[in-house]
């Protein structure tokens, strides 16, 4: 009977995972790559890419890509959405809201959602950028938006606010379905797994959340106010938060499994994972690799400035950013650098990959991407 109960709990997520796969193998169509957030990607990255294109926005870019079907959609803090073609950089259209734009684009269905400093979430038409509707929080949104597809149909838009609630809206209409409110500002993007939606708050607890009723399962102490998003496998979510601890949590137990704790430095950035390693930035300009399983450092690779930025990993690299200005890639084996590329600006946008193109954008008001050239 315990089967047959988990098995229908995982149904949602198996249509939404195939509704994922029905797209290109190699699109990016959300931040961190897939509902889990678990920011990996199947595609080969060349040792050293080249840069392909730069695309300059009229503010600084800290929202990250959604890349599907050849095409980039990303915000900037100059209000619009920008619609792009991701082999030439040239503009297809943009979509202006009143606030500046950190949220990363969702892409499903042909239809785009993000959400803005204005306070609302936005739903596009992804191949005109004409508005579907507009959705009304209390507060801005800087979280990026996940899905949740209920097993009575349709599909269902999670994202959080700093008005201090969840919201799950309706893709189709807009209308609101439910909200969950927490106690301060949700500023990470929920986790989708299971049946449930997890996340961490500036309130230093990690919620955990039934879908289909907004209804609480779970509240677990952090103990500090966690401003990133998790990654979700086997039970388990790892997350770090801003009293200087990464921290791996089993969502059943209901408890902290382990902790990791190198220097005073807070961690921002989103977590990347392997089947036995956990990968992520900190403020300690570093980035770090633990064995999931104990938290044990593997090895921790020093950048010149804070690593906001969530990494990728790509089979045996991993691309990041560092707010020293350049892009990395970095050996998943050994944390030795394998290539990196100046820009000159910070970068606490995240890297999307898609077709074997990096695409990140960076506080100098620029959108870069980086592959192999094609021979002429």
């Amino acid at each position: 009977m315990n089967g047959v109960r988990h098995i229908l709990s995982v149904l949602p997520l198996i249509a939404a995972l195939c509704f994922l796969h029905s797209l290109n193998a190699a699109d990016w169509p959300m931040f961190r790559g897939q509902p889990n957030l678990t920011g990996f990607s199947e595609e080969n990255i060349p040792d050293k890419p080249q840069l392909l294109w730069s695309y300059k926005t009229a503010g600084p870019v800290k929202s990250s890509a959604a890349i599907v079907q050849g095409t980039v959609y990303i915000g900037s803090d100059d209000g619009f959405l920008h619609c792009l073609n991701l082999k030439t950089g040239r503009t297809n259209w943009l979509f202006k809201t009143e606030g500046p734009i950190e949220s990363s684009p969702l892409v499903l269905s042909n239809q785009l959602f993000f959400g803005s400093t204005d306070g609302y979430l936005y739903a596009l038409n992804a191949t005109d950028g004409s508005l579907l509707w507009k959705y009304k929080t209390e507060d801005k949104i800087l979280s990026s938006p996940n899905f949740y597809r209920p097993e009575a149909g349709g599909l269902w838009i999670i994202v959080g606010g700093y008005d201090y609630k969840l919201h799950c809206v309706e893709a189709g209409t807009g209308k609101g379905v439910w909200t969950y409110e927490t106690g301060n500002y949700i500023n990470g993007t929920p986790v989708i797994d299971e049946g449930q939606t997890i996340f961490g708050g500036c309130d230093a607890l990690l919620h955990v959340i039934g879908l289909a009723k907004g209804e609480k399962l779970k509240e677990i102490d952090a103990g500090a106010y966690i401003a990133g998003s998790g990654a979700y496998s086997d039970g388990k979510i790892y997350i770090g938060h801003y009293e200087n601890e990464f921290l791996c949590f089993d969502i059943a137990a209901g408890k902290i499994l382990w902790k990791f704790r190198d220097r005073n430095f807070p961690y921002f950035s989103s977590p990347a994972l392997t089947r036995d390693k956990v990968v992520f930035g900190g403020r300690d300009k570093r980035l770090h690799c633990l064995d999931r399983e104990t938290g044990r450092e593997l090895w921790a690779f020093a950048t010149r400035g804070k690593v906001d930025s969530s990494p990728v990993i790509c089979g045996e690299k991993i691309v990041v950013g560092s707010e020293d200005g350049r892009l990395y890639l970095v050996s998943l084996k050994d944390g030795s650098e394998i290539w990196s590329y100046e820009i000159g600006q910070p970068l606490t946008s995240s890297p999307a990959v898609s077709h074997g193109t990096v695409v990140i954008g960076s506080e100098d008001g620029n959108v870069y991407a980086f592959g192999q050239k094609e021979s002429k």
